[in-house]
């Protein structure tokens, strides 16, 4: 029940809860309903659970059924009961599913979730041990109005819709943004997380989220504990950039879903997009490394998971054996097979992306403009109950019974009708029974996750002995034939190369498709179908539970070796994840080691660095100014600025600084002070080779809005970062392969770094400025006693390099005091991080205020 305490939302955000009771192996004492404890005695049913994984299986729903005993009445040796339900396990679960694919043996499951029914307030607390004991559910119970404003309320017209791209332009299309319901949708997701602490061993127990009702549940989680092994699936599509930007509280669902380890989707289409948003609305950057995809979060590194989810194999083949399959095939094919029609099958739920009516309307399509077909061919569409509610499903059932009326005033015959509706509830054999017995299995929904219906069908199609018999095929001929017509727009489509994919809104498209399948020929379908049924067959629902669960144990190889804490408050949490070495530069350990030392080496970076990141004008400020020549003023510091820029406008801009060093161009031109000339730190370039970069540069600018080339002295610069971000990484990775391309045989290197490419001499780095820097000092002997190297790119990694590994050479004082500092938390060769330039210029003001005590003008 929901405590009174949750009901601010602020409260809800914060993520503060009690703590419920003494974490260990076996399942602790349990707070089944708010205020009320309970113990389960331990000395009964205590199992050692110390040589098997554990895993919290969370969702909206349990699998399991629950249903209300009548008075007198017993239960049946496969259910558990209380004194007024009985309870069951829901076969057709894909939870349960999912935990017969990894077996009993290996792994124990703990699933959490709500109940299909409603249990009054006075049984909750014996349901929660019924299940609890018996089957290992922690039951949520959310009040009824409660639970309406989560589930019928925010996920089912909010999420959802938008979700299967239908955005809420009026009141009837879907449900505008309501702030309470989104408070109610947080409210629950706070709820289950209480659930799941009562059960948790944080340090040992896997969690797997399923689905977009408990979207926000993974910041709830890591909050408690900041090295939960936490994995998130998404069975629904994941929308379009442009679609899901329109969601009020779009960045609080992406940082939430960041505080999983792994994030899993059916298709890479589903996980391309939600890159893209996190690019688009966070800033972040993805890598492919050896196969993996991977998003660097604050340190963290939240892997991507693409694999559609599988059917149950042994459940289905068992299905396939039930006597009640046999005969209910046996009537199909009295009722269809003796009459010489060919059935068309679909299997839809009753809601409006579903594309019934379109499928219907391709059918009209077919009879019209092959009347041969007429007469033989009939579609039987089961239509199963809408989980939604709302008028435009009605609209939409509506419609269907009306289009299935005409058609079949149209094109029937006494004793045809050639599209059959069954819109009542069919048992799973039943359904496999139609399976079996159809020529063809048409999927063609406007917009779906991962449509299991395709798979299911399939492996009907490849039936058993008893089957083949009743079918009248030959025993030695083992080529089993199916034909699928699926839309682009489902999950599985990639996986069914197969199969016909159509565009579900092109009716005269879909009218042929349903022609071809039906004149393709015998050998062709066969292929077909034994291409699909491997596939299938072997990436079933516990390849795919496996492979995610590996994948997650991977993901969260690193937290014993990272220090973590979280930052941020409410839905903005986050966890910083740094190596152990890795740690924030103090102000005051900086400065102690600054006043204790004579002689300095300071070496800055400056774009992003002392200027920040997306300023217009990059001319430094008077304060910038002020603070270098504070510094430059002790004759014990040799400070310089190191950047990209050229000579001349690092010149220009650093004009009022007498004594400051400049490296311009990466470390190409030196100047030691403004009264001394710019000298070449590498031989004399020749740069002929700008003739066959700048035209290629040249061809990318134009074709990428946004972009610009900067010409420098001895390096090209293509910058992409006014264009879009997606675009411009796209097209500078194929810049990137086109200048190696071109350049392979010319003295230059080609490097991508933050939001441009760069070509420059061989042998030019910043790194080449900090051995400089060192070297000349110890010709004046005057080893440097502390030396601070600051920068935030790869480009200034060439210098953290050069630093740290001077520690035990000729360059540095003994026990000299070494901070490299990167900007941002990162992996990094520097030791150091500071989180943004402000946090720079304020160390560095400090500094400049050390220098002004010990050496005052």
């Amino acid at each position: 029940m929901v405590s009174r305490s949750y009901s601010n939302l602020l409260e809800l955000a914060s993520g503060d809860s009690p703590t419920f009771g003494r974490m260990n192996r076996q399942i602790p004492r349990i707070m089944a309903v708010a205020g009320i404890m309970s113990n389960i005695d331990n000395d009964s049913k205590e199992t050692d659970l110390s040589s098997k994984d554990r895993i919290i299986i969370v969702a909206n729903e349990l699998p399991i059924r629950a249903q209300r005993r009548l008075e007198g009445s017993g239960s049946s040796t496969s259910t558990c009961c209380s004194k007024g339900w009985n309870f069951s396990w829901d076969e057709n679960s894909l939870l349960l599913q999912l935990k017969d694919g990894l077996g009993d043996e290996a792994i124990e499951v703990i699933y959490v979730g709500c109940l299909k029914e409603e249990i009054p307030l006075n049984e909750q607390e014996e349901v929660y041990q019924v299940l609890l004991e018996s089957f290992k559910c922690v039951p949520t119970f959310l009040p009824l109005d409660l639970y309406t404003r989560y589930y019928h309320g925010f996920c089912k017209q909010q999420l959802w819709p938008l979700f299967h791209y239908m955005l809420p332009l009026s009141p009837d299309l879907g449900g505008r943004f309501d702030r309470a319901l989104w408070q109610a949708y947080v409210s629950v997701n706070k709820i289950f997380a209480d659930r799941i602490m009562e059960v948790i061993n944080p340090e040992d127990d896997f969690v797997w989220i399923h689905d977009y009702h408990l979207m926000v549940l993974p910041t709830f989680l890591r909050k408690r504990f900041n090295r939960v092994k936490l994995g998130f699936f998404l069975h629904s599509p994941f929308p379009s950039s442009e679609i899901y930007k329109t969601l009020p509280i779009r960045e609080e669902l992406l940082r939430a879903l960041l505080n999983s380890d792994l994030i899993g989707f059916h298709t890479f289409d589903y996980a391309r997009h939600f890159l893209s948003c996190c690019s688009r609305m966070l800033g972040l950057t993805y890598e492919s490394k050896r196969g993996y995809i991977g998003l660097e979060y604050y340190g963290r590194t939240v892997s991507i998971k693409i694999l559609p989810v599988g059917i149950h194999m042994g459940q289905l083949q068992s299905v396939l054996s039930l006597p009640e399959t046999e005969r209910k095939v046996g009537e199909l094919i009295e009722r269809y097979g003796r009459k010489g029609r060919t059935m068309l099958l679909g299997v839809d739920d009753m809601d409006i992306f579903k594309g019934i009516t379109l499928k219907l309307l391709a059918m009209e399509q077919l009879l019209m403009q092959h009347p041969e077909w007429q007469g033989k061919v009939v579609l039987v569409q089961i239509a199963n109950p809408a989980r939604g509610k709302g008028k435009d499903v009605k609209e939409m059932q509506a419609e269907t019974y009306s289009t299935v009326k005409r058609i079949n005033e149209t094109f029937g015959r006494p004793g045809y009708d050639p599209i059959v509706l069954i819109d009542a509830p069919l048992k799973f054999y039943e359904r496999v029974a139609y399976y079996v017995v159809a020529e063809c299995c048409l999927v063609t929904a406007v917009r779906d996750g991962m449509n299991l219906i395709p798979y299911e069908y399939i492996v009907s199609r490849q039936g058993n002995e008893k089957l083949d018999k009743i079918l009248k095929l030959e025993p030695k001929n083992h080529n089993k034939k199916s034909m699928l017509v699926v839309s682009e727009f489902i999950g599985c489509s990639p996986s069914l190369s197969g199969a016909i994919r159509v565009n579900p809104w092109n009716v005269d498209a879909v009218a042929d498709a349903m022609d071809s399948a039906l004149e393709v020929a015998e050998p062709e379908k066969q292929l077909r179908h034994e291409k699909h049924y491997k596939y299938v067959s072997t990436h079933d629902v516990g390849y795919w539970a496996r492979s995610f669960l590996q994948d997650l144990e991977r993901s969260c190889g690193e937290h014993g070796r990272r220090r973590c804490w979280g930052i941020g408050f409410g839905l903005s949490f986050r966890v910083v994840a740094l190596d152990q070495s890795f740690r924030k530069l103090s102000m005051e350990h900086i400065v102690s080691a600054y006043k204790r030392t004579k002689t300095r080496a300071i070496l800055l970076d400056y774009d992003d660095t002392l200027m920040p990141q997306g300023s217009i004008d990059k001319r430094p400020s008077s304060k910038s100014i002020d603070i270098l020549n504070t510094l430059c003023r002790d004759k014990g510091n040799l400070v310089f600025i190191v950047s990209a820029k050229s000579r001349e406008t690092l010149s220009d801009w650093f004009s009022p600084c007498e004594k400051l060093g400049i490296a311009a161009e990466h470390g190409y031109f030196l100047r030691l002070r403004k009264a001394v000339e710019w000298e070449n730190c590498v031989a004399a370039a020749d740069c002929s080779w700008k003739q066959i970069a700048e035209p290629v540069m040249e061809l990318y600018t134009e074709t990428t809005d946004g972009s610009t080339i900067e010409d420098k002295e001895t390096a090209l610069v293509w910058s992409y970062e006014d264009a879009d971000p997606d675009f411009g990484s796209c097209q500078a990775k194929e810049l990137l392969d086109h200048l190696e391309s071109v350049l392979a045989n010319e003295p230059v290197t080609v490097k991508r770094g933050q939001n441009y490419v760069e070509v420059k001499p061989q042998g030019v780095s910043k790194g080449l400025i900090a051995r400089r820097m060192l070297s000349m000092m110890q010709e004046r002997g005057t080893l440097p006693e502390f030396v601070l190297c600051i920068g935030d790119d790869r480009s200034d990694e060439d210098m953290f390099e050069v630093i740290c590994s001077s520690t035990e050479g000729p360059s540095i004082a003994p026990r000299a005091e070494i901070f490299a500092c990167t900007v941002g938390q990162k992996p990094s060769k520097a030791k150091y991080y500071l989180d943004d330039t402000t946090e720079i210029v304020r160390l560095m003001h400090g500094l400049a205020s050390v220098t002004d005590q010990i050496t005052p003008v």
